[in-house]
């Protein structure tokens, strides 16, 4: 298995603007002060090889996307503005002699937030003939929410007017599903109208996502459940909005939460790897780095000789599982 991140921001979608773009080139610059750099070859180990993330790259600025690599056809998790950036590779590979590409994708739904599927109207294959969109979650009237956001005055194309065929399914907590060849199971969850965490199985490998979710600190009978969802996942893409503080006081049942609770119930539930996601959008790319090395930091303090491998989710990661 294979997950790709189209999107990776939480409540909103996040713009860079030019003075830090300026400010990214000045710091490379700096950087490469005492290099030879007299080859493309040496600048391009210079900028991958030295140069830190958040000066050379971005965490980007999509809302949740991201796609389980692997199945039979398409799958992906939320139709945030990320979704609008994974619909235009795919044209592009069919406009470059695709044309065997599968037609039918599989969209599963955290929950019908504006963050997760705005950019569902931007989805160019949902406008083409001939092509097959599924669009499942554990919200009974999801195509009425889907309705709703294409109508005046919010969107002048209506749902009815995209010519692919698009069809809705609920799911249902406890109950195992085989969709595009993968075994996914969904859980309810703690967020302002719920939402929906989905667990994959492919080929021996398991992946969890479970965005706008609030976990409490203190354990008992939710926070066992969660952990037994999570059990042995190879990967957890956990949301991880806010900070420890905010979690549990200005942001308290805001259905978020925190990077420090993700690594313990990570660690808990005997999970290899951690992806934090649903990145804050007021945060920059210095910010969210800073973020990541405090994450990692308390890993070591909770359990100094873990194996947990923790990523912070950003718009082009692809891990291989």
């Amino acid at each position: 298995m294979r997950v790709y991140f189209w999107g990776t921001r939480g409540s909103l979608p996040a713009s860079i603007t030019s003075g830090a773009i300026e400010a990214k080139i000045v710091k490379a610059i700096r950087a490469s002060r005492a290099r030879a750099l007299e080859t493309d070859e040496a600048v391009e180990a210079f900028v991958h090889n030295e140069l830190p993330f958040p000066v050379r790259a971005s965490y980007g600025g999509n809302t949740a996307c991201v796609e389980m690599r692997g199945a039979d056809e398409y799958v992906l998790c939320d139709a945030g503005t990320g979704l609008r950036d994974f619909g235009g590779a795919y044209m592009k590979a069919k406009a470059s002699g695709g044309q065997n590409l599968p037609r039918v994708f599989h969209l599963l739904m955290s929950h019908p937030h504006w963050d997760h599927l705005q950019g569902f109207p931007f989805f160019t294959p949902a406008y083409l003939p001939g092509h097959r969109i599924h669009i499942y979650g554990g919200h009974a009237d999801l195509e009425s929410i889907f309705v709703r956001q294409q109508s005046e005055p919010c969107f002048p194309v209506p749902l009815r007017a995209m010519r692919a065929d698009i069809r809705f399914h609920t799911l249902e907590p406890g109950v195992e599903y085989n969709i595009a060849g993968m075994k996914v199971a969904c859980i309810r969850q703690n967020h302002p109208g719920d939402s929906y965490g989905y667990r994959f199985q492919k080929d021996g490998r398991i992946v969890v996502y479970s965005t706008d979710s609030e976990h409490k600190a203190g354990g008992g009978e939710e926070h066992d459940r969660f952990l037994a969802f999570f059990s042995n996942a190879d990967l957890l893409i956990f949301d991880a909005q806010y900070s420890f503080l905010d979690a549990v006081d200005a942001k308290e049942n805001w259905g978020h939460s925190s990077n420090l609770l993700g690594v313990e119930m990570a660690a808990a539930a005997g999970v290899g790897r951690l992806c934090l996601f649903h990145n804050e959008h007021t945060l920059d790319d210095d910010a969210l780095d800073r973020f990541l090395e405090d994450t990692r930091a308390y890993l070591k303090i909770l359990d100094g000789s873990s194996r947990l491998k923790i990523d912070l989710a950003y718009d082009g990661l692809d891990i291989k599982l």
